[in-house]
């Protein structure tokens, strides 16, 4: 069966977004840059460039590999609305899953298709019913929890998560949206599976007990 597994860049205190986060207000308390700083290690690296139609170079070694494998397992997505949000109004084009994505929301809406392999599903019937539609469509592949930190923790709550990859990356952002907040007691237990040192991020994967 498919796993389900949460990949995300974290800062150093454990926030996944920057405060006030949101394309509507580009300049709020300079989340751009706060942001550019938590992503810098994968937009260098040269699988994600390739992927992203970024152009050649970039790093190659143990980090780009890990980038590699972790992409090509994935065979659906799921997110939340305020995370499509903002990416719609940011992704190129031809939007940088290549897979289905299943947005969480209250909003109903047709699905939208983009050029190389990426169609928007917007479920309106709650975590359950996005998972199952993501493992029907999945194929057997791996299903990816992209964000925000609402949508996983529902899915940590819901007791399905399979794995955690999270690139520890050393900036600090005071306030935010924090990853492991609202968790329900007793909570998924974890053991730690692998850890890779990266010049700019520490690479952590936790899989189930």
């Amino acid at each position: 069966m498919s796993k389900v597994f949460v990949n995300i860049g974290l800062s150093l205190d454990g926030y996944m977004a920057p405060d006030g986060m949101t394309m509507a207000n580009p300049g709020y308390k300079n989340w751009g840059a706060k942001w550019g700083a938590l992503m810098a290690w994968i937009i260098n690296q040269q699988y994600f460039r390739e992927n992203l139609k970024f152009g050649p170079g970039g790093e190659t070694g143990p980090v780009n590999d890990l980038v590699r494998s972790t992409i090509e397992r994935i065979g659906a997505n799921i997110m939340g609305k305020r995370m499509f949000d903002q990416g719609e109004q940011a992704w190129p084009e031809e939007a940088p899953f290549h897979t289905p994505v299943y947005v969480l929301t209250n909003e109903k809406r047709e699905p939208w298709k983009r050029p190389g392999g990426t169609t928007f599903y917007f479920i309106n019937d709650g975590p359950e019913r996005a998972l199952e539609l993501a493992r029907e469509s999945a194929g057997g592949r791996d299903i990816r929890l992209a964000g925000g930190a609402d949508v996983i923790q529902q899915y940590l709550n819901l007791d399905v998560v399979d794995e955690l990859e999270i690139a520890l990356v050393p900036v600090l952002f005071g306030r935010g949206r924090r990853l492991f907040e609202n968790l329900r007691e007793p909570g998924p237990q974890f053991r730690i599976d692998k850890v890779l040192d990266g010049p700019a991020a520490t690479h952590l994967r936790y899989v189930r007990q």
